[in-house]
C-alpha cells in the first residue's frame, strides 16, 4: 500500500523540482561531452511515478526501464551500444539498460555500482552531481569498449527526458 501511495502522490512537479532546467542542461552537456569519447549513445530519462496499472500489477522500475528503452529507441544504434539511465523518483530507483553490444562487454556489477552511487547522491538531494557522475561513469565504460572512431554520428538525442 505504501508503494501505491508514493506513486499516487508523485507527479511531474516532483520530477521538475528534482531535475529543474539547469540540472537537465548539465545532464545534456555531460551526455554530449561523453559521446565525443565513444561510439555509444546515452539517454537519460526521469519519471516521477509509474502508471497505476504498473503499480497494481507489481511491475518494477526495471520493467518500466526496459519498456522505456524500447520507447525511446535506445536499441536503434549502429553498434548496438545504446544505454539508458532511467530514474524512478517514487521508488527511489535508478536502472541502467544497455543494448546487447555493450552488455556483452560490461558485467552487471559495473551497472549496479553506478546505479548505487547515483541513488546515494539522489538520496542526499544531490541530483545534478549524481546524474552527471553516472553519465561520466557510463561514458568511461563506453569509451573503453567502444572508443570513438573517425565517423561518430550522434544517433540519439542528448537531451534528458521527463516522462
Amino acid at each position: 500500500m505504501k508503494r501505491v501511495l508514493r506513486h499516487l502522490f508523485s507527479d511531474q512537479l516532483s520530477a521538475r523540482r528534482a531535475f529543474p532546467a539547469a540540472v537537465m542542461a548539465a545532464i545534456k552537456g555531460a551526455v554530449a561531452r561523453g559521446e565525443k569519447r565513444h561510439d555509444g549513445e546515452l539517454r537519460f530519462a526521469v519519471e516521477a511515478s509509474l502508471p497505476l496499472s504498473y503499480v497494481l500489477s507489481g511491475k518494477s522500475a526495471r520493467d518500466r526501464a526496459v519498456d522505456t528503452f524500447a520507447q525511446l529507441r535506445v536499441w536503434d544504434t549502429e553498434h548496438n551500444s545504446g544505454v539508458l539511465i532511467y530514474v524512478l523518483l517514487a521508488d527511489r530507483r535508478v536502472e541502467i539498460v544497455a543494448d546487447r553490444g555493450i552488455n556483452a562487454k560490461v558485467e552487471d556489477g559495473a551497472w549496479n555500482s553506478i546505479c548505487a552511487q547515483m541513488q546515494q547522491a539522489f538520496g542526499a538531494g544531490r541530483f545534478e552531481a549524481g546524474a552527471v557522475a553516472g553519465v561520466v561513469a557510463i561514458s568511461d565504460l563506453l569509451a573503453q569498449h567502444f572508443p570513438a572512431q573517425s565517423s561518430n554520428p550522434n544517433e540519439l538525442p542528448d537531451e534528458p527526458v521527463v516522462l
